[in-house]
């Protein structure tokens, strides 16, 4: 099979940490500094920095409160729910959106060089399956909102797409999202339609005492989950995940495929045409980016005061992080990948070089920050699970950026991968390869 569209790149890294361009003579080495398309580290190391301050309530705070401020435990620091808006409108999706835009590029960008080197799609199969071991168990053992395991499960579907020219795969790509956005939309406007008046309809009795008997069931299962965090219960924790909420990847997958699937075909096709190589012009990109990021930013803030006058409802709150905010997400995410490619060469310096090893080593900073992340929170460590306010979990946040910006350079000027980058691919390739430069 050969790769049509599309320049002669290659990834020794995992696709949370592929950015690299491959020569006429292919190996399974590591790609020299000069050959990487740094801007998709540099979008990696912004995305994987933004990413925590998305899960930083889910972390610190019971799950339901990511969405629901009513489940905050003790003194929010947010009474009148701004930075909950702040949050939603800039960061809730767009982080999550950049990583599944480049997930789909690297696993073109992996099977460009596994094509040079006589390799079928059955490598790239593998290594999505080893992608799942590692996301269930960092699911099972470190933290429930695990999206490892969801995008191999959804990478295995999107690897059948990977022979289609990239205008098909954009084409499909945002007509499947706008699809999904629709079926989001629908399934989520009635939770919140029976809490205003035309719930009161005849006939509407059954269906509200159904989203109730919902709400009090996620409700009960946060309070199991806090109990175990805050007792220090480590291992009832884990057996409570295993007997209650193994399936959950599975679970979650389907959720979010008609979100997940056209992204990683988004990211496809973009990296095919140029998008992320300097293929298109970086005026025209920075316009087009500042104008998608303000028109979703403000159709997000305007769902955001629809959800404020609620009084922050639950499912009001959970309708518009799910159904209404994925046309504008959408056009934020796209937007900011836009105005990243386009400022990214002029973004240098030593802050633009450690977001860039930041980006290289994405895979160990994600799931290494779940590691600190559980330290920090839960009873049997530090114990900090919900005793801080929002304003301090952001504080956390910015601590933890800190640690990942500090780390990575260091760790690659001196070694070819990160640690769980050369981890992964010694697994991809069942043997085992050099570490240090």
């Amino acid at each position: 099979m050969t790769a049509s569209n599309s320049t002669d790149q290659g990834s020794d890294s995992p696709d949370l940490g592929a950015a690299e361009s491959a020569p006429q003579v292919v190996s399974t080495g590591p790609v020299a500094a000069k050959n990487r398309i740094e801007t998709l580290d540099f979008i990696r190391g912004i995305a994987v920095l933004g990413i925590l301050a998305a899960n930083i309530v889910a972390f610190g705070q019971p799950f339901s409160a990511y969405a629901y401020p009513g489940a905050w435990i003790g003194t929010s620091g947010d009474p009148d729910g701004w930075l909950w808006i702040a949050q939603f409108v800039a960061v809730d999706g767009k982080m999550r959106g950049l990583f599944t835009l480049l997930f789909g590029a690297g696993m073109y960008l992996f099977m460009e060089r596994a094509w040079a080197r006589g390799d079928t799609a059955k490598l790239q199969a593998w290594r999505l399956c080893v992608l799942f071991m590692f996301g269930f168990a960092h699911f099972l053992f470190i933290w429930i909102g695990d999206i490892l395991a969801m995008y191999a499960i959804i990478g295995l579907i999107a690897l059948t797409c990977i022979g289609w020219n990239a205008k098909t795969q954009i084409i499909v790509g945002l007509i499947g999202y706008g699809f999904g956005a629709m079926v989001y939309s629908l399934f989520s406007f009635p939770y919140y339609v029976i809490h205003t008046s035309l719930g009161d309809a005849e006939g509407m009795e059954r269906t509200k005492e159904g989203l109730s008997s919902a709400f009090h069931e996620a409700m009960a299962d946060d309070k199991l989950a806090t109990a175990f965090k805050k007792s220090g219960d480590y291992l009832g924790l884990i057996q409570h995940r295993f007997n209650e909420d193994w399936y959950s990847p599975i679970t979650i997958s389907f959720i979010f495929f008609l979100e997940t699937l056209p992204l990683m075909l988004l990211g496809m096709g973009l990296y095919r045409l140029g998008f992320f190589s300097g293929g298109f012009n970086r005026r025209k990109l920075a316009l087009w980016g500042g104008v998608s990021v303000t028109l979703g930013g403000i159709v997000s803030l305007g769902l955001a005061f629809v959800v404020k006058d609620t009084g922050f409802e639950y499912w009001a709150s959970n309708a518009a992080l799910m159904g209404w905010s994925p046309l504008p997400r959408l056009s934020m995410v796209l937007g900011l990948a836009a105005l990243m490619v386009a400022f990214s060469p002029s973004w240098t310096g030593w802050l633009a070089a450690r977001v860039r090893a930041a980006g290289r080593a994405a895979f160990t900073n994600y799931l290494g920050t779940s590691v600190v992340m559980l330290f920090v929170f839960h009873g049997w460590a530090f114990g900090l699970f919900g005793e801080l306010t929002r304003p301090q979990l952001y504080l956390v946040t910015l601590l933890m950026c800190g640690l990942m910006l500090a780390w990575s350079k260091p760790w690659l000027d001196r070694f070819r991968y990160g640690p769980l980058e050369w981890l992964w691919r010694c697994l991809t390739y069942r043997r085992m390869f050099p570490l240090r430069k």
